[in-house]
Parts: structure tokens; C-alpha cells; sequence
């Protein structure tokens, strides 16, 4: 073979492996958007069930197509304390086991015959086909699911246009001056599983090194006893995406990784020596040539049988993880938002909004406090509300920034939506968090100054206060649980609110006349009456981004106005509900 055949082998080869990576890179980016947030959702939910978990490992890296992006996620999610450590073995096993989807895929890249269902069949013929209808839901679709449809589809043509160039490549490598001494190397299971390791480690994808395996699978020229530590060392081999990612992170979060190496070394670790007994003991079927679905079924009988082996020793795989990586000090700091979980938008997105619904009930939490502080001073509620406040300005810095960056990322409509919603609730949110703070120090300055207000002027603090509980419980409620219905009784009560304040004003100037109050305790309750008019105000606010949640559209005032400028309907009637809900008559 002349050294331009080769070249244009080698290119070939390189070729076809970029089309592969990128193909994979793209099927799973469409995957991933389908699925959305939901499978990682019931990930964190079914983690302390082993059994559940392993079918949800395998179903999330069948979603998207890679083992290593679904421990980066585990490294992600257990750094930020949202997973516990010991509860990702099993998602671990299930992830293993669901890559070798993808070597199944590629074997199609093997049918051969003449026969007409069997040349529908082969990749080559129905890619094309696959890409131009991806291309056509791409360019015409407004739908952003089919839109990803398009792109899985456009993913799945280019990655087996990647195989068939690869296999191509490997059609003439026989005549290759050092094939025979490259079989000669691969013929010791250790070397063999060194350079598949090593390999799979510089590309960091252990399903092109299959693809590749069972590209030369149809030179008829590799056996089993070769093909065996070729798969081995693509398991261990694609430990180091994650192992990377876990730079920087806490204990159990390198545990994660620990443990993903443990269970591919060990089980390749049985597979060897049940390799060399084999070959020691002159089994001929490992001698025999491999096909393309040979190397798929050996990909999956290795990761199953390996589950199967290591599943009644977790606790000690556990133990053997926590010994190798040990706490300094008995503590683990927790990551707010870690950035191994940026690249998967979804997933960003439903944690930012896990976030943004704790930050929600701090500032809850903190005006509730505050509005008992009015009638029960408690230093070290005060001290509560102080801190409280330090946390939900934490929660608007950072969820703020990570949102912004988040919408530079290519994400559907839907997802775009979600995250202006968040980005707008989480400023009314920390304002609330301020009015709470501002309500805290008017009860210290009542408490600091022994000042007390007239029986007339605390009755109708206590039904302003109460009315703005309500609407606050009522925000709150309705945007944690994304309640679009809860949330239009908002607006009627804050328009009672602002009549309640507007009144409780009247009387208090009608007081000052008579001398029933003096002008200190009037800044004092003028204090109380403006934070709590703010904190209906931001109440407001969130409630319509709420009842936008359908809409993708976030038009406050528009929506606002076109509430308000109803005569009649639902709106009219808990307007007319809540005015006898909180009536002053009787203060």
C-alpha cells in the first residue's frame, strides 16, 4: 500500500470519527431537550430506591446518549448536595448499562445481503432520508419539539455517516504493511486494553472507540479474545470526562467518580481473568472473528454481568470509595449552583427554579416574622430577619447571574420563558426580603422607644397586616406550585390592599387633627402602611408572571390593565369578597 493510500485512509478514519463525535454531540442535544428537566426531576426523587434508580440511570443515558455527561451530572448534583452520595451507585450501574444502546445503533452499520428489507435496513440507506425530513422540521416547523425532533434525527444521520466513513476506512486496512503487527499487539488482552483506555481518554468517548472496535470487526480480522479488552478499556477509558469535572468540587462529589472507576476497573478487572482461564484452557469460541453486533453484545454483557456481580457488594464498593476519599475535617461545603449542570440547560433551569421557590419561602418567612414582631418583640427573631435577609440577597446575586448567562444558551421557547419569569420574581422576591427587614426595624424602634398606638390605630394594623399575609401566602403558594388559577385572586385582594391603605391614611390624618396621635407614632405607622403597600405591590408582580405561564409573553402592564379595566367576572366578584373580607367598619 502506497503512502498516499494511506493518507487518504487516515483521513478517512479521522474523518468519519469527527462526523461520529459530532453526530453523537447533536443526537444528544435534541434527546436532551425533549426530555427537558423531567427525568433528572424524578432522578433526585428515586435515588434512594436502587432498583428504580438503575432504570432511571440507564433511561437518562439512553436519553442522552452518554454515560460520562450522566456522571457529570451526578458530580453536579451530588457537589450541590441534591443527591446524596451513597444513592448513586445504582444510577451509576443503570448508566453503564444504558450507553451500550449506542453500539446496538451502529451494528445496523453491519447487515449485509442483497434482500430489499435488509438494504432498507442499512444506515446508508435511510440516513439521507432521516436527515432531509430532520432538515425539513428544522427550517419549517415553528414547533420547538419537532424542531429538536429534526435535530435528533439530523444527529442520528450524521453519526452513522461518521460509521460508514470509518468503516470504510478499515475496508482496505488489511493491506496495511503494519496491521498484522497492530493484531499481533492487540493479541495480549493488556496491551489491547491499555491503548482502548488510553484512546477513549484522549477522545473522551467510549462509544466512537466501540464504533471504531466494530469498524474493524468487519475486516473479519479481530477476535473475541481482542475485542473483549477493546471494549474493557473504552469503559474505564471514558471515567476521565468525569473524572476532570470533578476538579474542585467537595468529598462525596469525588466519590462520585471514585465509584465510576471502581465498578468499570473491577469488572474489567473479572473479565480479564476469566479471559486468560479461557484462553488457558483452549475455548475456541474466543478465537473465533468478531461481527459488529458481536462487539455490541459484549458491551452489554459486560455491563450487566458486571451489575449483576457488584450489586450485592454496594455497601463494601461504598466503603472502598469513602477510604480512598477521605474528609479532612468531617464537613462538606455545599456549591449553590454548580456549573457541571450549566451545559445541561434543562436541568440548569430546573434547578434555578428549585432555587428561586426557596428563596421564595425565605422571604415568606421574613416578612411573617416581621409582621409578629408589631405585636411580640423577639431579639432573636430579629436576628433571624437580619440573616434571613444576607440569604436572599445570596439567592438574587447568584441566581441572578447564573440566569442571565444561562439565556445566552441555545434553549426552546418554553425554557426562555421560564427563565425571564425567574429573572423577574426574583427581584420582587428580595424586595420583599427588604419591606421584611424595613418592618423589623419599625418594631424595634417601637419596642427601643416603649411607644404604643392607639387601640383604633393597632386594629387596623392588624387587618392590613392580615390581608397582607394572605396575599403573600396566596403569591407564594401559587408560583412554588405553579398555580395559574390561585394566582388570579391575587390582584383583586391588591386592590383592596391599596383601598385598605389609602383609608387607614384618611383616619390617620383625621387622628392627628383631634390629637389622638402624635406626629412620632404617625412617621411609625405612615412606615408601616408604605412597606406593606410595596410588599402587595411585588406580590402583584409575581402573581401575573404566574398566570403568564402559558403565554411566553411577560407584558405585566398590559395584563395588569386589561385586569383592572373589567367591570364584571371573576375578577369584580373576589374584589367585592375581599373588600368584606377586611372592612374597617368595626375598628
Amino acid at each position: 500500500m502506497t503512502s498516499t493510500h494511506i493518507l487518504l485512509m487516515v483521513a478517512q478514519l479521522l474523518g468519519g470519527l469527527t462526523f461520529f463525535l459530532y453526530g453523537m454531540s447533536t443526537l444528544s442535544d435534541g434527546l436532551e431537550s425533549i426530555a427537558g428537566g423531567a427525568l433528572e426531576q424524578t432522578l433526585k426523587k428515586v435515588t434512594k430506591n436502587q432498583f428504580l434508580s438503575f432504570f432511571l440511570g440507564a433511561g437518562i443515558t439512553i436519553a442522552i446518549q452518554s454515560s460520562s455527561a450522566m456522571t457529570v451530572m451526578l458530580v453536579g448534583l451530588v457537589n450541590s448536595g441534591i443527591v446524596n452520595f451513597c444513592d448513586t451507585f445504582g444510577i451509576i450501574m443503570g448508566s453503564n448499562v444504558g450507553t451500550t444502546l449506542t453500539a446496538w445503533l451502529l451494528s445496523l452499520a453491519g447487515i449485509s445481503g442483497e434482500n430489499f428489507f435488509l438494504t432498507i435496513l442499512k444506515p446508508m440507506t435511510f440516513s439521507p432520508i432521516l436527515a432531509f425530513v430532520g432538515l425539513l422540521l428544522r427550517m419549517v416547523s415553528k414547533n420547538d419539539r419537532k424542531k429538536n425532533v429534526g435535530l435528533i434525527l439530523i444527529g442520528f444521520a450524521i453519526l452513522m455517516t461518521g460509521m460508514d466513513f470509518m468503516s470504510s476506512s478499515m475496508s482496505s486496512v488489511q493491506e496495511m504493511d503494519g496491521f498484522k503487527s497492530l493484531l499481533t499487539a492487540f493479541s495480549s488482552p493488556i496491551v489491547a486494553l491499555t491503548v482502548s483506555m488510553l484512546f477513549t481518554g484522549v477522545i473522551q468517548s467510549s462509544a466512537a472507540t466501540i464504533g471504531i472496535v466494530q469498524a474493524l470487526a468487519l475486516t473479519g480480522s479481530i477476535t473475541y479474545e481482542m475485542a473483549i479488552p477493546l471494549v474493557l478499556g473504552a469503559n474505564i477509558g471514558t471515567c476521565i470526562t468525569a473524572l476532570i469535572s470533578s476538579f474542585g468540587t467537595n468529598k462525596n462529589a469525588k466519590r462520585v467518580v471514585a465509584m465510576h472507576i471502581y465498578v468499570n476497573v473491577i469488572g474489567s478487572v473479572i473479565f480479564l481473568i476469566i479471559l486468560y482461564i479461557a484462553r488457558l484452557a483452549g475455548v475456541e469460541f474466543i478465537t473465533q472473528s468478531v461481527s459488529m453486533i458481536g462487539v455490541a453484545m459484549i458491551h452489554t454483557f459486560f455491563n450487566l454481568i458486571n451489575t449483576i456481580i457488584l450489586v450485592p457488594f454496594r455497601k463494601a464498593v461504598i466503603h472502598l470509595c469513602e477510604l480512598t476519599v477521605r474528609k479532612n475535617d468531617g464537613k462538606t461545603h455545599t456549591v449553590f449552583l454548580d456549573e457541571r449542570i450549566f451545559a445541561n440547560t434543562p436541568l440548569a433551569v430546573s434547578e434555578c427554579q428549585r432555587l428561586t421557590c426557596e428563596m421564595a419561602e425565605h422571604a415568606r418567612e421574613s416578612l411573617l416574622c416581621s409582621i409578629k414582631l408589631l405585636d411580640e418583640y423577639n431579639t432573636e427573631k430579629v436576628s433571624f430577619i437580619r440573616e434571613n435577609e444576607e440569604l436572599i440577597d445570596k439567592y438574587e446575586d447568584k441566581l441572578g447571574t447564573y440566569l442571565v448567562r444561562l439565556s445566552n444558551n441555545e434553549q426552546s421557547e418554553e425554557i426562555s420563558h421560564r427563565i425571564a419569569r425567574m429573572l423577574h420574581s426574583i427581584g420582587d422576591f428580595e424586595r420583599i426580603g427588604d419591606h421584611a427587614l424595613n418592618i423589623c426595624k419599625t418594631a424595634e424602634e417601637i419596642h427601643t422607644k416603649n411607644t404604643h398606638f392607639s387601640a383604633g390605630a393597632a386594629g387596623e394594623i392588624d387587618v392590613l397586616t392580615s390581608a397582607v399575609t394572605e396575599i403573600l401566602n396566596m403569591t407564594i403558594d401559587s408560583f412554588v406550585n405553579d398555580d395559574t388559577q390561585a394566582a388570579r385572586h391575587v390582584e383583586p385582594l391588591e386592590q383592596v390592599v391599596d383601598k385598605l391603605i389609602k383609608e387607614l391614611k384618611a383616619r390617620h390624618i383625621a387622628r392627628l387633627q383631634n390629637g389622638e396621635c402624635t406626629i412620632e407614632l404617625g412617621f411609625i405607622f405612615t412606615d408601616i402602611l408604605t412597606n406593606c403597600e410595596r410588599v402587595s405591590d411585588h406580590c402583584s408582580n409575581v402573581a401575573v408572571y404566574t398566570m403568564q405561564l402559558n403565554s411566553y409573553t411577560l407584558d405585566t402592564h398590559k395584563y395588569l390593565h386589561n385586569i383592572k379595566s373589567s367591570e364584571s367576572g371573576e375578577f369584580i366578584d373576589d374584589f367585592n369578597m375581599y373588600s368584606d373580607k377586611y372592612s374597617l367598619s368595626e375598628q
